[in-house]
């Protein structure tokens, strides 16, 4: 397991220590945190990339482990983790994805919001992809972007331009019973910690959406 750190890096640190079960965590410090998109956060980790199938997670979404399973649940190697749009969801921020073909692949990945065509879905920020994924596109578009000295670009702009520019097709594994809630700001964390009290008060039990 690999996490970029920065802000707080000794909090993260103290917290999850060297190893989470089995796995061994590795960190790498981006010491330009506060002036960089995650893009390049996920450039600094592009070794982590080239190895094998990955997860990559965004560390501002807080979600129900079941996420993961879900994206493990098919045969689809390269999967994003999506939700119903609601536009009155104050989680509403980052990707939205339009999809045919019952959300198997998604035609449209971008952060503005149209009025017509498909229903419109949230990205999660929950990613699975394959290690020849990886390794042909995503590292070398990661490449390219902080090459051209976009380093502010975010991980959504990247695959924004890898689905519509690049070719690359990414199945969509709905989340659509599932908690979670991306943190921003203090308020956001507030929010996070009563839907999940609430989840947890009333014992939910979750079923496996994929499509």
């Amino acid at each position: 397991m690999t996490i970029v750190v920065g802000y707080r890096k000794e909090a993260i640190q103290y917290a999850y220590g060297s190893r989470c079960g089995e796995l061994e965590i590795k960190y790498i410090e981006s010491i330009v945190f506060d002036r960089t998109g995650s893009a390049y956060s996920l450039w600094l980790a592009r070794e982590a990339l080239l190895c094998e199938d990955r997860f990559l997670l965004e560390g501002d979404v807080f979600f129900e482990e079941d996420a993961l399973r879900y994206l493990l649940f098919g045969e689809a190697t390269d999967v994003a983790a999506v939700a119903p749009f609601n536009a009155f969801d104050a989680r509403v921020r980052g990707s939205i994805v339009r999809s045919q073909l019952h959300l198997r692949f998604p035609h449209a990945f971008s952060a503005k919001l149209t009025a017509d065509g498909p229903r419109p879905f949230k990205t999660l920020k929950l990613l699975r992809l394959s290690a020849m994924t990886l390794r042909a596109m995503i590292v070398p578009a990661l490449d390219d972007i902080i090459g051209s000295g976009a380093k502010q670009a975010d991980t959504e702009e990247l695959f924004a331009d890898l689905v519509e520019r690049r070719g690359l097709r990414l199945a969509t594994a709905r989340c659509d019973d599932l908690r979670w809630y991306e943190i921003d700001s203090t308020e956001d964390l507030r929010i996070a910690e009563r839907i999940f009290a609430r989840a947890k008060a009333f014992g939910v039990p979750n079923e496996l959406h994929y499509r």
